[in-house]
C-alpha cells in the first residue's frame, strides 16, 4: 500500500498543479513535478506511525451500521429541533470505557462518533475513557453498548 501511496500522491499533485495553473509549459511541468515529489516526501515524514489494518471486510458492515445510525440520528435531531411543542430533550455527558489502544482505530472511532448528529467526542482520558456529549441522553447504557459493541469492536478487529 505504501508503494501505491508514493505513486498516487505525486501523480495526483502533479496533475492538480497543471490543472490549477491551466498551463502545459515546460516551466510549469518542471515546477509541478518538483513540488509533487517534495510534498510527497514531506508528507511521508509527518506520519511516522503507519496504519496496518487487517480484516478489511469488517469495514463493510461497519460502514453500513454507521450510515444507518447517521440517518436515524439526523431524523431524531430534526424531530427534536423542528417539533415546537417538544423541548423535553436532555443533553448530557457520558463516560464510556474503551479497550482499543490503536491510535488509527481511535481516530476512526472519533470520526464515526462526531459524524453522527447529536453526538460529539469531547475527550479521551488517560485511563482510556471516552467523554461523549449526547444531545438527548435518555439511557446511558444504550450509548455505552452502542459505542463499545457496534463501533469499537469492529474497529479493534481491523486495527488491533
Amino acid at each position: 500500500m505504501r508503494r501505491l501511496y508514493f505513486l498516487f500522491l505525486p501523480v495526483f499533485l502533479f496533475v492538480l498543479w497543471l490543472v490549477l495553473n491551466e498551463s502545459l509549459s515546460a516551466g510549469q511541468i518542471a515546477l509541478g513535478a518538483a513540488l509533487a515529489l517534495w510534498f510527497t516526501w514531506a508528507a511521508s515524514r509527518l506520519r511516522p506511525l503507519h496504519a496496518r489494518p487487517r480484516r478489511l471486510w469488517k469495514a463493510v458492515p461497519l460502514f453500513l451500521h454507521v450510515t444507518v445510525d447517521i440517518i436515524r440520528s439526523n431524523l431524531a435531531v430534526a424531530k427534536l429541533i423542528l417539533k415546537p411543542g417538544r423541548n423535553e430533550f436532555s443533553p448530557g455527558f457520558i463516560m464510556i470505557p474503551l479497550t482499543m489502544r490503536d491510535p488509527h482505530g481511535l481516530a476512526m472511532l472519533a470520526c464515526i462518533v462526531t459524524y453522527t448528529p447529536g453526538t460529539v467526542w469531547v475527550d479521551l482520558t488517560a485511563d482510556h475513557r471516552l467523554k461523549l456529549h449526547v444531545l438527548d441522553l435518555q439511557n446511558e447504557q444504550h450509548w455505552v453498548d452502542l459505542v463499545q459493541q457496534r463501533y469499537e469492536r469492529p474497529l479493534m478487529e481491523m486495527f488491533e
